[in-house]
């Protein structure tokens, strides 16, 4: 076969025009990344990906929606994460048009395309491999692709019986009601519950069979390599290849051991926690160590929009509230709480992964209960579940504490607080406090509380959605 190199001055390319009319394809190189870097972030983005919640594993392609369409707003686009690994994936095609950047493992990728369409494949499957094109991606690049609705394709690793994977990719779907969608498809699409897999279809079993056949040599098949640091063929460029090679399997496995979650910082002058000097007048809080020594008192306040929250009672808004600082725990609090449980450990200290303030929702006390489920010293609903507060706490060693937690809806307005009082029992714990005091009051409880109130406005938005999706599809019946 022919090969000729052809040097050029920006990103590498190729366009394979349609056999069958369609749009072209086309695959440029846009960067060369680092050595070892495709595997690793494939192992990174394979593990956030897992962990979404429209995560999706079939045909060799784990996948992810990351934005849906919006087509009450007349959005018909929609984003998604997709993965390929060592094994590659079967020929198939999609209705719509496709655009994907993606960034190849360290073994590098091939491409392969097919613009044959369904009669010329019935009459004749030869027809699908007579248009086969073949379009290698070296390592650890980043590389964009777009293809026109009915184009057949597969991607796999550049080499086979490889131990990289093929690439991850970012996937815009311009139109996902483009092309002859089945009218159930279809339905899917506009109750916005499509996925990759349920938008793919596979390859006739007559043309697959061709390409399982002993005839078939993928070597005579059309290729274009396209590359960036040297080209195909060369020595630079096969010994770039084996210490990507190598250097991926190290990158890739050291991955694997690491966090591959993520940070999500805002900032948000509506939601702003604000220092009280004292408790809101009629607090539990107030009582708690009233005829003792007091050694310190915070409260923090923050307040929003009822309209914000799904909740319509203290008691729910204050349930809510109170799984949020289990659930929604921040980050830095926990590791700071990590440091502190190592450094009492030796001293005997009470030890809690969840911040102090509210550290005893995870003491299993089946005393007093909240809401049939949270652990609490002393409670407080009034009659109109306008107002809702509990105690939390425990006693130590070198200190007691107490903190209170409470909700109140006025004049179209939710106010959450988060306060708490400590007395100390020994010198010890005068000097954790004094030690501890500011970190908790301009990082630990403010934050903790910022984070509680989020997950009770997440869960909210969290609702409408549901709600705006099945009137959607309530719509379409």
């Amino acid at each position: 076969m022919h090969v000729l190199n052809k040097v050029v001055k920006t990103f590498p390319s190729a366009q394979l025009p349609s056999l069958s009319g369609g749009l072209p394809v086309e695959v440029a190189l846009i960067a060369q990344l680092g050595h070892g870097s495709g595997d690793q972030l494939f192992e990174s983005v394979s593990t956030r990906q897992r962990a979404h919640e429209s995560f999706v594993d079939e045909l060799e392609e784990p996948s992810a929606r990351l934005g849906g369409v919006d087509l009450s707003r007349g959005d018909p686009t929609s984003l998604y994460s997709f993965v390929v690994g060592p094994r590659g994936h079967p020929f198939h095609r999609h209705a719509g048009h496709r655009v994907f950047t993606a960034v190849s493992g360290s073994g590098g990728a091939q491409l392969r395309f097919s613009s044959a369409s369904s009669a010329h494949i019935e009459r004749d499957p030869q027809s699908f491999v007579d248009a086969l094109r073949f379009v290698n991606i070296p390592p650890d690049c980043l590389f964009t692709v777009r293809f026109g609705g009915e184009t057949w394709h597969q991607f796999m690793p550049l080499l086979p019986r490889s131990r990289h994977p093929a690439f991850f990719a970012l996937s815009c779907h311009t139109n996902e009601l483009g092309g002859a969608l089945p009218e159930a498809l279809r339905s899917q699409v506009l109750a916005n519950a499509a996925t990759i897999p349920a938008l793919t279809e596979l390859l006739p079993p007559k043309a697959i069979a061709l390409l399982e056949g002993a005839l078939f040599n993928p070597a005579e098949v059309p290729t274009i390599a396209l590359a960036l640091d040297a080209p195909t063929g060369s020595l630079q460029g096969a010994l770039c290849k084996t210490v990507r090679s190598t250097a991926g399997v190290l990158r890739g496995l050291m991955q694997r051991w690491r966090d591959a979650g993520g940070f999500h910082t805002a900032s948000d002058r509506l939601h702003r926690v604000i220092a009280l000097n004292a408790p809101p007048a009629g607090s539990l809080l107030l009582q708690q160590f009233a005829a003792q020594a007091v050694h310190h008192e915070d409260c923090f306040g923050l307040s929003i929009d009822a309209r914000e929250s799904a909740h319509k009672t203290a008691s729910a808004l204050l349930a809510a509230l109170l799984e949020g600082f289990l659930q929604n725990r921040p980050i830095g609090v926990t590791r700071l709480m990590s440091l502190r449980n190592v450094l009492v450990r030796p001293l005997g200290l009470r030890r809690s992964p969840l911040g102090c303030p509210v550290s005893s929702l995870l003491s299993g006390s089946q005393t007093c209960i909240f809401a049939q489920r949270y652990p609490v010293i002393a409670q407080l609903n009034n009659a109109g579940d306008t107002r809702a507060e509990v105690i939390l706490g425990a006693d130590d060693k070198h200190l007691k504490f107490r903190s209170c937690v409470s909700v109140e809806i006025t004049g179209g307005r939710i106010n959450f607080h988060l306060g708490t009082r400590v007395q100390c029992t020994n010198g010890f714990g005068r000097f954790y406090m004094a030690a501890i005091d500011r970190v908790h009051r301009r990082y630990v409880a403010p934050t903790m509380l910022m984070l509680a109130v989020d997950h009770v406005i997440q869960g909210a938005l969290a609702s409408d959605a549901m709600q705006e999706t099945s009137l959607q599809a309530d719509a379409m019946v």
